[in-house]
């Protein structure tokens, strides 16, 4: 098959909206049941399991099953990456919520999020843009972490070390957030940055989709961590 077909197949599973709301839920990381996207996307199971199939036959997804259920997520970090960058191609201005709750969930969203496993939305870009003044990221030619930054993730954030030295991704790598239009910090820092947080209970998840908060203690350690001020994570 050429290179144009295989472009073309790829696109095509992303050229419907029940799939590419299936993709979408899955940046939060998790495993969801079939069951569960086709509640969150208004279809019947069996629809649902259509177009499940066709996306992890198409690699985008992988599945692992657990006793009578069928649990699927996102195939892995480069998924999520071409998932996230397509959606920032999108118009910059969101279209208005035509309800009270979608308008908080897109409220919540553009706030702070979950982009696969690293944090995105107005938090994930404030944590990069404070980590950058500081030092830890150097951001000139790409995202690369220096001895400063290396030192602070090992150091009062706990991350093990080997975790950064034998990780086959990128260190730390930029991803360009959809709602901030700003790149914040992805790759196997990223990563380890938001399992910190989210174990110190510094960021917690609002309800269930993808949407998390920054608690009073999070703010206090981001405050001592990276000097970020009250009135700017007020917004956060």
């Amino acid at each position: 098959m050429s290179r144009s077909a295989e472009l073309a197949d790829l696109a095509g599973l992303l050229a419907d909206r029940t799939r590419a709301a299936f993709c979408l839920a899955l940046l939060d990381g998790r495993a969801w049941t079939a069951g569960e996207l086709a509640t969150h996307a208004g279809v019947a199971a069996s629809t649902a399991s259509e177009h499940l199939d066709r996306l992890l036959a198409g690699g985008l997804l992988v599945q692992r099953r657990q006793g009578r259920h069928r649990y699927v997520q996102i195939a892995g970090p480069q998924t999520a990456q071409l998932l996230e960058t397509l959606t920032a191609h999108l118009e910059p201005a969101p279209r208005p919520a035509n309800s009270l709750r979608s308008a908080t969930v897109s409220a919540a969203l553009a706030r702070g999020r979950t982009c696969y496993d690293h944090l995105a939305g107005r938090l994930g870009v404030a944590i990069t843009d404070a980590m950058t003044a500081r030092g830890l990221l150097d951001r000139r030619n790409g995202f690369t972490l220096t001895e400063s930054g290396v030192d602070w993730l090992t150091g009062p954030l706990g991350v093990n070390p080997e975790v950064l030295r034998t990780s086959r991704r990128p260190v730390a790598r930029e991803c360009l957030d959809w709602t901030e239009r700003r790149s914040h910090l992805a790759g196997t820092a990223g990563a380890q940055l938001r399992l910190r947080l989210a174990g110190n209970d510094w960021i917690r998840r609002t309800g269930s989709g993808r949407a998390v908060r920054l608690t009073p203690a999070g703010a206090a350690a981001l405050h001592e961590l990276l000097g970020l001020e009250a009135d700017a994570m007020e917004l956060l």
